[in-house]
């Protein structure tokens, strides 16, 4: 099993850091996002390679899968929501200048 996951694990692995680098260094919120969406994706690569290609090969890692895409598809869209929000208020949507709740 070793050798047949492991391009798998790595690739999710550096997605994984990609995403969480640019979530935690960008300013810009749509990066951020995209960032985290990169993050989940990279979730998702790890379930369905363990899923697939493990001692025991089921379907309970697609099902977390398609779960995790819902979520990650209703997570964009609020976000989204927000920075459009917030870009109408306030002018910007980078993070560092988002720091009050108060107009």
């Amino acid at each position: 099993m070793g050798n047949i996951i492991t391009p798998y694990l790595t690739l999710a692995a550096i997605l994984f850091c990609i995403g969480l680098y640019g979530a935690l260094t960008k300013k810009n919120g749509v990066i951020v996002l995209l960032s985290i969406e990169l993050m989940l994706n990279a979730v998702n690569l790890n379930l369905i390679a363990f899923s697939k290609l493990g001692d025991h090969p089921a379907l309970t890692g697609h099902i977390f899968s398609l779960f995790n895409i819902t979520i990650a598809a209703a997570e964009a869209a609020v976000g989204i929501a927000i920075l459009i929000t917030i870009y109408r208020n306030k002018g910007t949507v980078e993070v560092t200048d988002l720091d009050s709740m108060k107009r």
